[in-house]
Parts: structure tokens; sequence; C-alpha cells
């Protein structure tokens, strides 16, 4: 099919300009770092006479959460970064080179372009996310035998994220530069991640108002709340029933609802039914 066949070139071409090769070196990179860093903390936690035996467990079962979230944490950023970047130039780059010309020239439709495309930096998005996940999950489980709980809820909930993040992107790309693009995607990602400061805070003070301001930036892009959501699947039962989970840098006492999870599904199926209209009736 048309469209299977635009995904495989897109995923070529990400091959050929080296996107993968350059994700995999600083990945790697990063898991050494990550490494270094979880083992150096748990040889403290570790040593004879830091806490009691009982404390020590404890703290060590948090400290492992709060480690692998955070490693995590990092992954999730660099891959919305990832989804962000390789999609910001793929549709207004080509509009703008002409390159579009030799596409759209073919006995193609224009919505197979774009489906394909998205199918491309799918499977490339989920390939790259596949390696860091699995890498940091293998270094929390080689230094210290540990295993997130959920941990595939929690996945497919950061792989939902960097594909809302990736369709978003395509959806500006489809409309206007690729300057533009990158401008708009990450001053809503900005706009997301404040937001959901602000909301925890609100809900730590017992501040309605902030709250509702976090909710309010979650309905703009609900990204963070896509995060947030992924980190309280995969904290401990005992965190949960006390209202709180580790999402990298600070707590999260607002947890979103289940029905942000549709909310950001509806919202990715959206943007990429306008992305598919937009292009479709662009003048090129």
């Amino acid at each position: 099919m048309p469209t299977f066949i635009i995904a495989r070139l897109t995923f070529l071409e990400a091959v050929r300009r080296r996107i993968l090769l350059a994700a995999f070196l600083l990945g790697v990179a990063f898991l050494l770092l990550y490494s270094f860093g979880f083992y150096m903390m748990r040889q403290e936690v570790s040593r004879p006479g830091a806490t009691s035996e009982v404390g020590s467990a404890l703290l060590k079962s948090g400290l492992d959460n709060f480690l692998t979230l955070a490693g995590l944490y990092a992954v999730n950023f660099l891959a919305i970064a990832m989804g962000a970047l390789v999609s910001a130039d793929t549709l207004a780059g080509e509009i703008s080179s002409g390159t579009i010309q030799a596409l759209v020239t073919k006995p193609l439709r224009r919505a197979e372009i774009v489906l394909g495309k998205w199918l491309g930096f799918a499977g490339l998005l989920a390939l790259y996310l596949g390696l860091m996940v699995g890498g940091v999950m293998a270094v929390a489980y080689a230094l210290d035998g540990y295993v997130v709980p959920n941990v595939w809820n929690g996945i497919a909930l950061i792989y939902l994220e960097t594909l809302l993040i990736m369709t978003v992107t395509l959806l500006c790309s489809s409309m206007i530069s690729t300057l533009a693009t990158g401008g708009v995607i990450f001053g809503l990602y900005g706009i997301a991640f404040i937001g959901g400061w602000v909301e925890q805070f609100g809900a730590l003070l017992q501040n309605q108002a902030a709250v509702n301001i976090g909710i309010v930036s979650s309905l703009i892009i609900p990204s963070e709340a896509l995060w947030r959501r992924a980190a309280y699947e995969m904290t401990p039962p005992i965190a949960q029933v006390l209202g709180v989970s580790f999402s990298g840098p600070m707590l999260t006492v607002s947890v979103p609802s289940e029905m942000m999870i549709w909310y950001a599904g509806v919202y990715l199926i959206v943007a990429l039914v306008l992305g598919v209209r937009a292009f479709a009736s662009r003048d090129l």
C-alpha cells in the first residue's frame, strides 16, 4: 500500500540522515552516566551503619523506584525532543525546498503521504523508546534486581505522549514553516510543563486555583499529564495509597485521571486528521 511505502521511505530517510545513529550514541552516553550515578547512590545507601536494617530496606526500595523513574523521566524528554525534531521539517522543509513535488506528482493521495510519514516516525520512536527504556530497566535490574511495577502500563503512556507531540508537530509542519513549528511545539510543551508544576504545588498547598491552572494547561496539550500518570502507574502500591508518586524531579500529588488518558487519545486523533486536511488543502 502507498501509505506503508511512504512509512518505509520515511524510516530509511531517518537512517540515511544518521538520526538513528546520533540518537543511539547519545543514548549510550546517557545510559553509561545513569549507570554510574545509580551505582554510586546505591553504594551510599548500602554503606554499613548508614541506617537500621528496616530503614535500609525501605530506603532501598524507595531509592530504586526514584532512580528508575528519574531515568525514565530523562528518556521521556529525549523521546519527546526526538519526535519533535524529526517531524518538524518533514512537510514544511520539503514544501519550502520543493522536494515535495516529487511525491505529489505521483499517483498518491496527500492523505497517504501524511499517514505514511506518521507511521514511519511512529516506528522510529517505538524503536528508540524501546532501546532507551529497556536500557534504564536493565541498569536497575542489573545493579539492584529492581523492576518497577506496572511497567507495561507506564511504557504505553510514555509512548502515547511521544506520539502526541510528534502528531501535533506534524500538524504544524503541514501548515507553517519549520522554524515556526519548532517555536509552537516547544511553547506548548513549556505551557504543559509549567502548568504541571503549578498544579502539584497547588495540590500540596491545597490551592484550588493553582490546581485549576494545571488542569487547563493539560487541556491545552496533555503531554505532561501523560507522564505524571505513567509515573503514578509505576509507583509502588504503598505510595499510591498515600497519594504521591515520584515523577522525575518532584513528587506527583495531583494524579491525572483515566479520563485524561482518553482525552489525550482523542487529541492525538483529531490532530492527525487536521494535519491530513491541512496538507490536502495547502497550495504547494
